[in-house]
């Protein structure tokens, strides 16, 4: 297979960092030496204002830049994840230590909840989110202003991107908070959402969120169980034809309803092109009964459907783990999927329907990348331990795992796979 060759990328494509006319300081970016990629080949990879600029076979990079070692990594696009919720991760515990009850919530609580959490999923690999945040109640905006101070914290290093969810919308309880949307949008919401399923008029609720959002021209991310394949139909041909798009989650009532009323449905989705983002991990709102929507038969019936992790150690999951590799892994372990289409719904499939340009390794194509230590993309998603991530370019995290044995005799008499390198050679090492 040859190089890649530059491509000139589209407009909507730009950094949306940089400003009109904004030109991107010229400095010798980095090369990542000696990586593997899905196709077997080992390449090298030159990075500069954000973007790949060279793929070459192994040594046949130039820079001034700095050089990073990757023998022994396979790089894959970095994946993303397009369902969080920062503003409840890591409350499982409550307070704290020695403080019993309901985690605060206070704006500057949820700020810092929101930076972990984010940097915990950057640390797996995710260089962007998309995360539901509470508005409207006794709290109103604030939950999701602090979302957008943690964004702001978190420029440079990862891209989160807050949907704002009101609880109600119809009735004279819902009035209030249809105009707190509107003005989550002008504060910077970069989605809008919620959970019809709890609204008395689900009906009434979806229909306002589509109308504010069809005003506003944003996408609009919708958390529903999907069991009623009626209501389902509904939102579908409601939903039919809106851009930026609409995603919902977790759908996985429709695993329980019986094939026909299911393949139904699942028909109605992909008519109307609407993505499915389940969550292998479980439900995320402590609602939905545990369990993942029917990937096989959605992506039969030809709906997109991603990936995404949910709940982050809170009180729907206090196990979350929030890494993106885990929700590929189930999808291959548990709903038959190869490790490529596994891999596709939290990178390239999630990247789509969070409206992000997509990634390849190539030329041209945005510096959004994960290296992850093996050989092949099914061991990497049984064995993901040591993983480094480029987001715009730059490596913001690092994560190193070593495995040792004591009877390092049989080791090398067996010739098993080590996780040290004796040579760094002449890239040095990561």
């Amino acid at each position: 297979m040859p190089d890649s060759q530059p491509w000139q990328p589209d407009d909507h494509d730009a950094d949306a960092t940089d400003g009109p006319g904004t030109v991107p300081p010229a400095e010798a970016g980095p090369v990542l030496c000696g990586a593997r990629l899905t196709d077997g080949r080992v390449v090298d990879v030159r990075l500069g204002g954000g973007r790949i600029e060279a793929v070459g076979t192994a040594g046949s990079l130039a820079t001034s830049g700095p050089r990073l070692d990757l023998r022994g990594y396979l790089l894959l696009p970095a994946p993303v994840e397009p369902h969080a919720h920062s503003d409840t991760a890591l409350t499982a515990d409550g307070a704290g230590p020695g403080l019993p009850g309901p985690a605060p919530h206070r704006p500057e609580d949820i700020r810092r909840r929101a930076t972990e959490a984010a940097l915990l999923q950057l640390g797996h690999g995710a260089t962007a989110l998309r995360s539901h945040v509470r508005i409207g109640d006794v709290r109103g905006l604030a939950p999701l202003e602090a979302t957008l101070r943690a964004r702001r914290s978190l420029r440079g290093l990862t891209d989160l991107t807050p949907v704002a969810v009101p609880r109600l919308l119809t009735g004279v309880a819902g009035a209030d908070n249809l105009a707190m949307l509107r003005d989550a949008v002008k504060m910077g919401a970069g989605a809008i959402g919620g959970c019809p399923d709890l609204d008395p008029d689900p009906a009434g609720y979806a229909e306002a969120v589509l109308e504010v959002a069809a005003e506003q021209g944003c996408p609009v991310d919708l958390h529903t169980d999907g069991d009623d394949p009626a209501r389902l139909g509904r939102l579908a041909a409601m939903a039919g034809g809106l851009r930026p798009g609409v995603s919902l989650s977790p759908c996985a009532g429709l695993s329980r309803l019986p094939p026909q009323a299911a393949g139904r449905a699942a028909d109605q989705l992909a008519a109307a092109g609407v993505t499915v983002i389940c969550l292998p991990q479980g439900g995320c709102c402590g609602t939905e009964d545990r369990g993942s929507a029917p990937v096989r038969l959605l992506r039969a019936a030809g709906v997109r459907v991603a990936a995404g992790s949910g709940a982050l150690r809170d009180v729907a999951n206090p196990v979350g783990r929030g890494d993106p590799l885990e929700a590929a892994y189930l999808l291959a372990s548990q709903h038959g999927l190869s490790a490529a289409e596994a891999y596709e719904a939290v990178s390239s499939v999630a990247r789509a329907a969070m409206g992000l340009p997509g990634v390849r390794v190539e030329a041209g194509f945005p510096a959004e990348l994960l290296a992850v230590r093996g050989e092949r993309l099914a061991g990497v998603l049984s064995l993901a331990y040591s993983r480094i991530v480029v987001h715009r370019g730059r490596v913001v995290a690092r994560t190193s795992a070593v495995r040792e044995y004591c009877d390092s005799e049989t080791v090398v008499a067996l010739d098993l796979p080590r996780q040290g390198r004796p040579d760094p050679g002449p890239c040095g090492g990561p």
